[in-house]
């Protein structure tokens, strides 16, 4: 194989897309992923990084363009990370996204995956200004100003995303006159080294009723007509003091300039983490403690820390997908796990004989809960806690599912969770995936209990490589194979170290999506 050096510059055809949405070219049997690079185009790239079985390279010039590459609108396309795929014309984005899901199941081949029926991937009309919610990062720079944005993959470089266009406009303009206000009445700005303040906000509006909810994140106690909050055990020092952010100017300027928005809230995050939110939330203002949203035929209520797909125009698609692919009937007892606020569960609740649902996210819980009420749905059961213990105690009760919805998150069903449902296995089941990785995965449990129906690709991230995708399932009559779970993690780390001596040989060219 041959040895290639950091900086060293090479010509390079690109044969297809990797499941990051990075070009893919081979040299001498070593594959090379090149960020920003298109199938069928011959390239000049820069040697950045090697690992044992490939490289990585930056795009420095192309000599031939794909037909299929599109000037980027974001400006800040090029500095956020580069799973971003605007280069690429959006229908073929579309059959990227189908393709990444071929690739996921090559590689971890669940049984029968090469009869799988793949459906095309469902787009949107507006592939811009899509996202109802954003999470940026705030800092202030050594001239005063304050920033809000995403770091650059890789770094500690905030990037200040002023006019991000994937983003909802309204929650891109309030982003922008909150970090003026931080500027106007010298709030703290939380910096990892040395100080104390505002670290992150959360701005998001509902489609439905363009109702807004806004969540800060602060790493000191806050200050509001007077109260500190969190309560204090001890008297803070002076400099502590200087650390507290005092709220009351900024909540009466960003209320009185956006009547749109209905709940202001603040979490307090003192840890130095990555975590987004810490443990305490405190309502600061509320006009409504929710902002109303819609998907299909009902609406729903969602709490600040409740979780909700952040396109709402394509949530209407994907749990119609849903609801489709469970085909439900007036006998069925659903379980909806990963429930949310209950919107999956909503949907076919007045088709079925029961819903019975659960989160990890108190918030969620109670949601779910008051939109059962309003919405009259005397059939649906919320409970807070993991699914692999609470499902073998509803079996105990009597409640034995015939369908069964899963909506995970990235990382995919938990080993104890389809331990479960292989033990107690419902006739049918819908696999609702936002990470195809993890889902091949998990079909490798799966698809020896459930026939797969079919995959149906929806892209609820236009100009990423992600994609979300509905699995329908039908139990078999008799198991495949009986997996021991006892023994799963070392067959998957066999199974790596086996890829793992295979790596290097020629990529497998996928349909229209290579050159």
């Amino acid at each position: 194989m041959i040895n290639l050096k950091i900086g060293q510059k090479i010509q390079l055809e690109i044969e297809r897309m990797g499941i990051n949405g990075e070009g893919i070219g081979v040299i001498s049997g070593r594959l090379v992923f090149i960020p920003y690079a298109l199938p069928g185009e011959e390239v000049l790239v820069e040697i950045t990084e090697n690992a044992r079985n490939f490289s990585r390279a930056k795009l420095v010039k192309i000599n031939k363009k794909s037909p299929n590459r599109v000037k980027p609108q974001d400006r800040a396309y090029h500095e956020m990370s580069q799973s971003h795929i605007m280069h690429l014309s959006y229908p073929m984005q579309l059959e990227f996204k189908r393709d990444v899901l071929r690739q996921a199941l090559e590689k971890y081949k669940p049984a029968g995956w090469h009869n799988y029926e793949l459906r095309a991937t469902l787009g949107m009309e507006n592939t811009l200004g899509y996202r109802n919610k954003l999470q940026f990062q705030v800092r202030r720079l050594n001239d005063g100003t304050v920033i809000a944005g995403l770091y650059k993959e890789g770094t500690h470089h905030l990037v200040n995303l002023e006019n991000c266009l994937v983003q909802d406009p309204k929650t891109q303009e309030i982003i922008n006159h909150i970090c003026r206000l931080i500027e106007k009445f010298d709030l703290p700005v939380y910096d990892e080294r040395k100080i104390g303040g505002i670290r992150t906000v959360m701005v998001r509006r509902s489609q439905k009723t363009g109702e807004v909810q806004i969540i800060f994140v602060t790493s000191t106690p806050i200050i509001l007509d007077g109260q500190v909050w969190p309560e204090l055990r001890e008297e803070p020092s002076k400099r502590q003091k200087n650390s507290f952010v005092k709220f009351d100017k900024m909540l009466s300027a960003l209320t009185e300039e956006f009547e749109e928005i209905v709940t202001v809230a603040v979490n307090f995050h003192p840890r130095k983490t990555s975590e987004i939110y810490g443990e305490r939330t405190q309502i600061l203002f509320n006009e409504k403690e929710t902002i109303t949203e819609g998907v299909l035929d009902y609406e729903f209520e969602l709490s600040p820390r409740a979780f909700y797909q952040l396109n709402s125009v394509q949530a209407n698609v994907l749990y119609g997908e849903a609801v489709k692919a469970l085909n439900p009937k007036k006998d069925d007892r659903v379980i909806d796990a990963y429930c949310g606020v209950g919107t999956i569960g909503f949907a076919v609740a007045k088709k079925v004989k029961s819903v019975h649902g659960m989160d990890i996210t108190p918030e969620s819980i109670f949601d779910a809960r008051e939109n059962a009420n309003r919405l009259g749905l005397k059939n649906c059961h919320y409970e807070i806690g993991k699914a692999e213990r609470i499902i073998p105690n509803w079996n105990k009760s009597g409640h034995r599912a015939t369908a069964m919805i899963v909506d995970p998150p990235r990382t995919g069903l938990d080993d104890a969770l389809l331990e479960t449902i292989t033990k107690f296995p419902p006739e049918k089941m819908v696999y609702v995936s936002c990470n195809v990785s993890t889902l091949a995965k998990d079909l490798v449990v799966l698809a020896n209990y459930y026939k797969v129906e079919y995959i149906q690709s929806v892209d609820m991230f236009p100009h990423t490589a992600r994609t979300e995708a509905v699995v329908k399932l039908t139990k078999r009559d008799e198991p495949l194979k009986i997996v021991k779970f006892e023994h799963l993690e070392e067959e998957r780390k066999a199974e790596a170290f086996v890829k793992g001596k295979k790596r290097g040989r020629r990529p497998q060219k996928y349909g229209k999506y290579s050159k």
